[in-house]
């Protein structure tokens, strides 16, 4: 099944006095780009909760944020006040040192933003909440998922009809093809009728040498492969696993063919088609761009 790589995914946690909040974005990327903000108390979960995310999700840009709200005041940072007066000392010996007289410099601002100014009375997860949060995070990847399947079956209905399109485009060169042969044949006959003296020529020898100029512009082969490659970017888009990257290098074989098609065709109306084609391509090849 198609999957896009754009999703969203949200569950919210109850347990000891937080509440716990799980947001999950997805956009498309060509690996796996996962931006994971965490609070300081999960720190040591983040591998194992980074390896969780890129095991269900794969590939796109993959923005994580987790946060916490206490509601009681047993979880309360407390300030610590030892390091926040030797940050203050500091601060007013470099003032010293810098011959810096009457400043009015907010330390207290300046020390709150430091590093251990305020203390977490927890200073570990514990394992019942790290299992409450494993099912959060897994609550909000099943959402992210289910909205890339909801929009990928959007895409596929889409590019599954431009396929379509463009195998009935090249079933409707066949009538041109007759009239293609016996245009250039006249057009090479005219050529040599308009020559100031009328050449002699073997016409046994005139009809091989008009065979081999049409078996080199002959595309009977470039359909057939065109054919087959939208029929196997059809199975494959059926495929259970992840596909974007195998259905681009489809589409890159289409388009070989169908540059194929326009280089042989010496025709406008099938160059026509050939135009239409390729733009129904570039279309297609546009959402691959979103496709896990």
């Amino acid at each position: 099944m198609i999957q896009s790589m754009t999703g969203f995914g949200k569950a919210q946690l109850m347990t000891n006095g937080k509440n716990i909040t799980i947001e999950i974005r997805s956009l498309n990327s060509r690996q796996a780009d996962l931006n994971l903000k965490l609070p300081t108390l999960y720190r040591e979960k983040e591998y194992k909760i980074r390896n969780l995310i890129i095991a269900a999700l794969e590939r796109g840009k993959i923005d994580t944020v987790i946060n916490i709200d206490y509601t009681d005041g047993a979880h309360v940072a407390t300030l610590n006040l030892p390091v926040a007066v030797n940050y203050y000392d500091q601060l007013k010996i470099l003032e010293k040192q810098l011959g810096i007289e009457n400043s009015l410099t907010d330390y207290l601002e300046i020390i709150a933003r430091l590093p251990e100014v305020f203390k977490n009375p927890e200073s570990e997860i514990g394992e019942e909440e790290w299992n409450l949060l494993l099912k959060g995070l897994n609550e909000a990847l099943s959402k992210v998922i289910a909205f890339r399947k909801e929009e990928g079956l959007i895409l596929a209905k889409d590019m599954e009809n431009r396929i379509k399109e463009i195998e009935s485009m090249l079933q409707s060169i066949q009538p041109f093809e007759e009239e293609r042969i016996e245009s250039l044949r006249n057009k090479i006959i005219k050529e040599l009728m308009n020559l100031p003296n009328q050449p002699v020529y073997d016409k046994n020898r005139f009809e091989q040498e008009m065979i081999y100029w049409l078996e080199k512009i002959d595309f009977t082969e470039e359909k057939i492969r065109l054919t087959k490659h939208l029929h196997h970017f059809l199975r494959t888009m059926e495929e259970e696993s992840a596909q974007g990257k195998k259905l681009g290098f489809i589409a890159q074989e289409i388009g070989r063919e169908i540059n194929t098609l326009g280089s042989k065709a010496n025709h406008a109306g099938i160059q026509q088609i050939v135009v239409s084609m390729k733009d129904e391509l570039e279309k297609i090849k546009e959402q691959l761009l979103n496709i896990l």
